[in-house]
C-alpha cells in the first residue's frame, strides 16, 4: 500500500488543494462561506468551479454530479459530462459556477410524503460548501442539499444543517454568559461505529431473501453460533483482512478517517470506526463508507450486509453514534474542566442533555425507527426500545449531591467549588461502560447505541442537535440578565436534575425489572416503528421543529407519511419474497424428499428383508404434516396481502402489516425452519445459516 499520508484525501478537493489552486482572495471568500455561512458571489463561484474542474480532470474525472441524500436513506446522483460542444464541431471541457452552485434533478420520483405530486417534477440541489467535493468512479461529486420547487426540504442533509446552525447559535449564547468572547463556532462532532456482516457472494446469490430484502427470511439455527464468544476481537480471516485493507485504502483516498476495525460478536460480523469529525461531514462520510463497503466486498467475492438483523438467532448490527459538542478552539463542552467555572459550564451542558433526552425521548426513538431495527432493539444485543441515559456512578453521585445541596465526597482526592456545591475532579473512564444503555455518557461524549446499521446518521443527529439547542435556548433565556448569575445557575442545574433524573438509569437495561421500573417512572416503551411514528406529529414536537425552523409542519408531516409508507413497503416486499420462496422452492423440495423417502420405504418392503421401516414412516409423516401446515400458512399470508389493499390510509395500513402480515410471516417461517431441520441437505434449496456464517475463510 502507498504511504497512508500520501494517499489520504488524494481524491478530495479539500482546503489544502483549494489553497494551492485558488487565488488568495477567492480562497478567503470561500473560507468565509464555509466558516461563517456567508453567500458566495457568482463570479467567485466561477473561479472555484474552473479550478475544481481542472483538478478533477487531472485525477481522471470526465463527469460531475450533485451528490445528495434524499429520503430514501441512500445517496443519489445525476451525472453530467464536462464535455461541451463548440460551433466548429470541436469540444471543450467546461464547468461553470452556476453548475457548481445549483442543479436541477427530477424530484417527482423521490419520496416526498405528499409534498410533491408526480407531475410536479422540478427540484433543486444546492452546493453544501461545508463538505468538500470529491472524486468517485471518475466523477466529481459535489455534496448538496435537495429541495422542491417550493423550497421544501426533500432530503436528510438540509434539516441536519439547520440543526447545526441552531445549536451553534444557542451554545454561543451560553458561552457568552460564562465570559467566553473568543469562541466563534460551536459544532457537534460525531464518530459513527459501523457494524456489518460479510458473507460469500456465491452463497448470497442462492438466497433471494438476501438479494431482495437484505436479510434471511428463512433459516434454521446452526449447531454453532456465537455461544463461545470466539469470534469477538478474534484474528481476522485472510479474505476479511484483505477486504479491510482494501476498504481502508479507498476510504482514506476520500479523506475518511477510518481507524478501528475488528471482528464483532456474531460469526461473520465486523465493525469499522472512524475518527470524530463534524456531524455534517460525518454523515457524508458514513454514507460513502456504506457504499464502499458493498463495492469493495464484491472485489473479494464477498457481499456486505448492512441490514440490522440479517440472521435470526445471532446478534444484529447497529451503528453507535458517538456525539459531542466542541468549539472552534478545540474545547469539548461535554468534558469536565480544571476550574470551578469550567465545571459549572460542563454541568449546565450536561443538564441540557438530561432535560432534552427526557422531554424528547420519543423523538430519539423515532430517529432510529425502521422495520429492520425493530428486529434488533431489545433483543439482548442492542439497547431496548425504552430511551434512558447512563452517566455512571461517579457522576451520578455528583448530580445527587447537587440535587440535595450536600457536599460530594472527593474523587481522586481532589475537590473543586462551583458556587455552593462541590464537584470532584472528574476524569475520564472513572466508571465502567454500560453496553445496554441506549444513551451512555463515556467521559466526554454520549454514545447513542440505538441507531441501526443501515440508517443514515443524519436523522438522529438532527434530533439531538435540535432538542439540545432548544434546552440551551431556554437556559440562556433564564440566565440572561440574572442579578446573581452563580445563584441562578446553581438553582437551574439543581431544578433540572430534580425534574428530569427519571431518564437516568445506570443498571441493566435488558432486565425485566427495568421494563417495569421504566413504566413506573413514566418513560415510553415504543416497541415498534408503527407505535413510535405518531409521536412525530404530536403538538409539542411540531412546535419544537417549527419554532426552531428545522422543519415546517408540512415537511414534518411529510416525513411521517414517508416513514409509515417505507415500513409498509418493506414488510410487503418481505412477505412477497417469502411466498415466492415457499411456493417455488421450499414446498417442491419437501415434496421431492417425501417422494424419495416413499420410494426408499417401498423398496425395503418389496425386498422383504425384515428391516424396520418405522424411521421412514415417521419422517414421511412429520414432513407431510409440516408441508401441509406450510401450504396452509401460504394461503393465509396470501389472503392477508389481499386484505391489506382495503386500507387506503398509511397508519391503518402500517398497523395491519405489523399486527397481521408480520405475525403470519413469523408463523410461516417457524414451520419452514422446522422442515429445514428434517429435509436432507441435498434436497434443501438454499445454503443454510451454517454455510452463510462460516464459509468465509
Amino acid at each position: 500500500m502507498s504511504n497512508v499520508t500520501e494517499i489520504f484525501g488524494s481524491l478530495v478537493f479539500n482546503e489544502q488543494v483549494m489553497k494551492q489552486r485558488l487565488p488568495a482572495e477567492t480562497f478567503a471568500a470561500l473560507k468565509r462561506t464555509i466558516e461563517e455561512g456567508r453567500s458566495l458571489d457568482r463570479s467567485i463561484a466561477n473561479v472555484v468551479a474552473n479550478a475544481m474542474k481542472d483538478w478533477a480532470i487531472e485525477k481522471g474525472a470526465t463527469h460531475f454530479t450533485h451528490w445528495f441524500q434524499p429520503m430514501t436513506g441512500i445517496t443519489a446522483e445525476k451525472h453530467e459530462g464536462f464535455l461541451c460542444p463548440q460551433d466548429d464541431g470541436s469540444a471543450i471541457m467546461h464547468f461553470s459556477g452556476k453548475e457548481l452552485i445549483r442543479g436541477e434533478p427530477d424530484a417527482s420520483s423521490f419520496p416526498s410524503g405528499g409534498l410533491r405530486a408526480t407531475f410536479e417534477a422540478r427540484g433543486y440541489t444546492a452546493w453544501d460548501a461545508t463538505s468538500f467535493a470529491f472524486i468517485k468512479d471518475k466523477t466529481l461529486c459535489i455534496p448538496t442539499a435537495f429541495c422542491s420547487y417550493g423550497g421544501e426540504a426533500l432530503d436528510k442533509k438540509t434539516p441536519l444543517l439547520r440543526s447545526m446552525e441552531l445549536l451553534n447559535k444557542q451554545a454561543l449564547r451560553i458561552l457568552r454568559l460564562f465570559g467566553d468572547t473568543q469562541t466563534i463556532k460551536v459544532n457537534t462532532t460525531v464518530g459513527p461505529e459501523q457494524e456489518y456482516f460479510l458473507i460469500d457472494k456465491e452463497m448470497y446469490e442462492k438466497r433471494r431473501d438476501l438479494i431482495y430484502c437484505g436479510r434471511a427470511l428463512f433459516g434454521a439455527k446452526p449447531p454453532k453460533g456465537q455461544e463461545l464468544d470466539d469470534h469477538y476481537f478474534g484474528s481476522l480471516k485472510d479474505r476479511v483482512s484483505e477486504f479491510m485493507h482494501d476498504l481502508d485504502k479507498e476510504l482514506w483516498k476520500l479523506g475518511i478517517f477510518a481507524k478501528t476495525e475488528h471482528n464483532e460478536v456474531a460469526p461473520a460480523q465486523h465493525e469499522l470506526a472512524p475518527v470524530f469529525t463534524t456531524a455534517n461531514i460525518a454523515t457524508d462520510h458514513n454514507q460513502l463508507t456504506m457504499e464502499l463497503m458493498r463495492k469493495v466486498a464484491g472485489r473479494h467475492g464477498l457481499v456486505c450486509l448492512l441490514h440490522e438483523k440479517p440472521f435470526a438467532g445471532v446478534n444484529g448490527s447497529g451503528k453507535h453514534n458517538n456525539w459531542s459538542i466542541s468549539t472552534d478552539r478545540g474545547v469539548n463542552l461535554l468534558e469536565p474542566g480544571d476550574s470551578p467555572s469550567e465545571n459549572a459550564q460542563f454541568l449546565l451542558f450536561l443538564a441540557a442533555v438530561i432535560k432534552g433526552v427526557d422531554e424528547y425521548q420519543d423523538l430519539l426513538r423515532i430517529s432510529v425507527a425502521s422495520a429492520g431495527n425493530d428486529h434488533r432493539l431489545g433483543a439482548n444485543e442492542a439497547p431496548p426500545a425504552i430511551v434512558s441515559m447512563f452517566v455512571g456512578d461517579d457522576l451520578m453521585e455528583v448530580l445527587d449531591a447537587i440535587e440535595t445541596g450536600s457536599a460530594c465526597g472527593p474523587m481522586n482526592k481532589v475537590e473543586m467549588r462551583i458556587g455552593v456545591h462541590t464537584l470532584p475532579r472528574f476524569t475520564r473512564d472513572t466508571t465502567d461502560r454500560n453496553r445496554t444503555s441506549p444513551f451512555a455518557f463515556t467521559g466526554n461524549k454520549f454514545e447513542f447505541r440505538m441507531v441501526g446499521s443501515s440508517q443514515s446518521i443524519a436523522d438522529c443527529n438532527t434530533m439531538l442537535n435540535t432538542i439540545i439547542a432548544e434546552e440551551l435556548r431556554q437556559f440562556a433565556d433564564q440566565l440572561d440578565g440574572a442579578e446573581d448569575f452563580e445563584a441562578a445557575l446553581n438553582d437551574l442545574i439543581r431544578k433540572t436534575i430534580t425534574d428530569h433524573k427519571r431518564i437516568i438509569f445506570n443498571g441493566n437495561n435488558y432486565s425485566e425489572e427495568w421494563v417495569e421500573e421504566a413504566q413506573s417512572r413514566g418513560l415510553l416503551n415504543l416497541k415498534s416503528t408503527v407505535e413510535a411514528l405518531p409521536y412525530l406529529i404530536k403538538e409539542k414536537n411540531i412546535d419544537l421543529f417549527v419554532k426552531n425552523k428545522i422543519f415546517t409542519e408540512t415537511e414534518l408531516r411529510s416525513r411521517y407519511e414517508i416513514l409509515l409508507e417505507k415500513y409498509a413497503k418493506t414488510i410487503n416486499i418481505e412477505a412477497l419474497t417469502m411466498l415466492d420462496m415457499a411456493k417455488k422452492d421450499i414446498l417442491p423440495s419437501c415434496m421431492r424428499y417425501q417422494e424419495f423417502l416413499a420410494h426408499t420405504l417401498l423398496e425395503k418392503r418389496q425386498l422383504n428383508l425384515g428391516l424396520s421401516d418405522g424411521a421412514e414412516e415417521d419422517l414421511i409423516g412429520r414432513i407431510s404434516s409440516l408441508t401441509g401446515c406450510l401450504y396452509n400458512k401460504i394461503g393465509l399470508l396470501e389472503a392477508a396481502l389481499l386484505d391489506v389493499k382495503e386500507y387506503t390510509q398509511s397508519k391503518p395500513q402500517a398497523d395491519f402489516y405489523r399486527d397481521t402480515v408480520f405475525v403470519l410471516m413469523q408463523e410461516m417461517r417457524a414451520v419452514a425452519d422446522e422442515l429445514e431441520g428434517l429435509v436432507a441437505k441435498e434436497y434443501w434449496p438454499y445454503p443454510g445459516y451454517g454455510e452463510l456464517l462460516f464459509s468465509v475463510q
